[in-house]
């Protein structure tokens, strides 16, 4: 198996420009605030709680923005 690329703070694959470290923010319930996470799967919907997500993997979001054209480069660790 291949080795998952490590997330840098290198040049931008799209122009090479400058990229700054940041994340994505998630508004939840009561104004209260959260980073971004991948779920494995398709969305399921649950009456209570939006989405199920009972048994499914979950990784935090690191996302680099570059200053110069804006393109996001996400991975999911």
């Amino acid at each position: 198996m291949n080795a998952l690329p490590t997330p840098t703070q290198g040049p931008c694959v799209k122009c090479g420009g400058t990229q700054d470290q940041g994340f994505l923010l998630e508004m939840a319930h009561g104004n209260s605030y959260s980073a971004t996470k991948w779920v494995a799967g398709a969305p399921e919907k649950s009456f209570w709680l939006g989405l199920k997500l009972n048994g499914k993997a979950q990784y935090s979001v690191q996302t680099y923005r570059c200053r110069n054209c804006g393109y996001l480069e996400s991975y999911a660790l």
